[in-house]
């Protein structure tokens, strides 16, 4: 008892909750009395206005509005209001344009229904010119809007840790949900204390850590494959899996994005903040459903065995491109475009190997890998089987491993087998089955929102969990700081540094 006194301390705020200041008490993972866990949905309220804080940055006007756009007109959205915020001086017509701008692909698809409810919500809608950091303004606006409310922080994360700051729990409309944007945080610390401070205004299950990977199609698409298929299952382990690959390789330079990109670069802005969560879905074992909290249990399982192993120089690479051709476009050297610094050594091309230490998968390396300005863009996971271990003498032909892949968009199942013939029927040939899967109805974003909306944390990602993400990468990170591991150089349009012996199999 005197243990778990000094252990406790009792929140004033939130009488008869308790925190600690170890491990992961302040996310509901309190022995007694514990008044929430981190998964247990607490409401399904289905929110009323949707608060963009960032209302005039790249992020809202290219994804958040045609992503909503698709989600109001296909009448998944009824009687949404949309309310924008920024610190743009922007007056209500700049504002508008935006939103119809944005939501004029949606409304050419859309039959009537949908056209009169994206023209309602568009008209509807207001813009506020506020300091989201300064104490009052932010409060003062929620207490005009119509609750449940869903604050959206399309911010960088330093800005969003001061928005809520200024916040208190009382100043929240009933129901509040906080939207964050990946990356959640700059680290393991700032990850921490994000976390601290959001778990002091809503419960856990109210927070969207949103990953745009993890549409609903596409990590229900892995499950359905992983576990539906009997087959597959008794081989999906060390003994008969060589490597797993998870590639997303753009053929987009850098396309305007100096300001954010040139801090974060491609480890931080993709292997952290989506790739790692996509290892973990095709890694994890079968969980009893897939609610919420079973599912995210998983992931986060699978995540806290993983590791990137050092010494850095063998298990991690990073370049940077300069000047070439991507299709019929020039493009200059990165360390030339506009708004980067060159002494950053900003990384434009990573990748990982990750370790992930339990049963199913010792010494298996997963290799994660993003990169800008490649000469081919490349979404998918690739699984190599080990090779059979005796082919009957009188074969000959193709002698590499069968290969598994699941393309991200389009989402393609692709299983390279080997089969006899055409012509001389001892010649072993390569042949592909291919299937497309189930395609999400709505753009990534939208799928993201209607989770938001009503209040499903299936796909958000949690708390602990995007404390291990950084606690992965971070190591990495502070090697590539310190210079441990070179920065190589790739032409823009190329496959990426000629001298890397990539694991990347094409």
């Amino acid at each position: 008892m005197a243990a778990n006194a000094a252990r406790h301390s009792l929140d004033d705020s939130c009488p008869g909750k308790y925190v600690s200041s170890t491990g992961l008490d302040y996310l509901g993972y309190q022995v007694v009395p514990a008044r929430w866990h981190a998964g247990t949905v607490t409401s399904k309220t289905t929110v009323k206005t949707l608060l963009i804080l960032g209302a005039s940055g790249d992020l809202t006007g290219r994804l958040l509005l045609p992503g909503l756009a698709g989600l109001v007109a296909s009448g998944r959205a009824p009687g949404l209001r949309l309310v924008g915020a920024g610190s743009d001086p922007w007056p209500p017509e700049q504002w508008q344009q935006r939103v119809q701008g944005a939501f004029a692909a949606a409304e050419d698809a859309a039959d009537a229904e949908g056209s009169a409810a994206l023209a309602a919500l568009a008209a509807a809608t207001e813009y506020h010119q506020l300091d989201v950091t300064a104490d009052g303004p932010l409060a003062e606006l929620l207490a005009k809007l119509e609750g449940p409310v869903a604050i959206y922080f399309a911010l960088p994360p330093h800005i969003s840790q001061k928005a809520c700051e200024v916040l208190s729990r009382d100043q929240l409309p009933a129901g509040t949900r906080l939207v964050m944007e990946k990356p959640f945080g700059s680290g393991t610390e700032s990850a921490h204390e994000l976390n601290k401070t959001l778990a002091a205004l809503v419960p856990e299950d109210h927070i969207h850590r949103v990953d745009h990977f993890l549409g609903k199609a596409t990590v229900l698409n892995i499950l359905g494959l992983r576990f539906a298929n009997r087959f597959l299952e008794p081989v999906w382990n060390r003994d008969h899996i060589e490597k797993v690959e998870v590639i997303f390789d753009e053929d987009l330079a850098l396309e305007g994005r100096a300001r954010y990109y040139d801090t974060a670069g491609a480890l931080r802005d993709m292997i952290q903040s989506h790739l790692l969560h996509i290892m973990a879905f095709l890694a994890i074992d079968a969980p009893a459903t897939i609610e919420e909290r079973d599912l995210r249990d998983a992931v986060a399982t699978v995540l806290r065995a993983s590791t990137v192993k050092a010494p850095y120089t063998a298990s991690t690479r990073r370049a940077r491109y300069t000047a070439g051709t991507l299709g019929e476009r020039t493009v200059p050297d990165y360390a030339a475009e506009e708004g980067v610094d060159p002494s950053r050594n900003t990384e434009t091309l990573a990748e990982v190997r990750v370790d992930i230490d339990n049963w199913r998968w010792k010494g298996v390396p997963f290799i994660l890998r993003s990169g800008k300005a490649m000469g081919r863009k490349r979404k998918e996971a690739v699984i190599t089987f080990r090779p059979v271990p005796h082919l009957p003498q009188g074969f000959s032909g193709v002698d590499s491993p069968n290969q598994l892949r699941i393309g991200f968009g389009p989402d393609v199942l692709q299983l390279d087998v080997d089969v006899n013939g055409p012509g001389d029927i001892f010649t072993l040939d390569r042949a592909s089955l291919v299937a497309e899967l189930n395609a999400p109805g709505m753009l990534p974003y939208g799928e993201v929102l209607e989770g938001i909306l009503n209040g499903d944390p299936l796909l958000s990602v949690r708390g602990d969990t995007a404390e291990d993400c950084w606690r992965i990468i971070e190591p990495v990170l502070r090697a590539w700081e310190s210079g441990d591991v070179p920065l190589d150089e790739y032409d823009a349009g190329s496959a990426g540094p000629a001298s890397w012996p990539t694991g990347v199999v094409d």
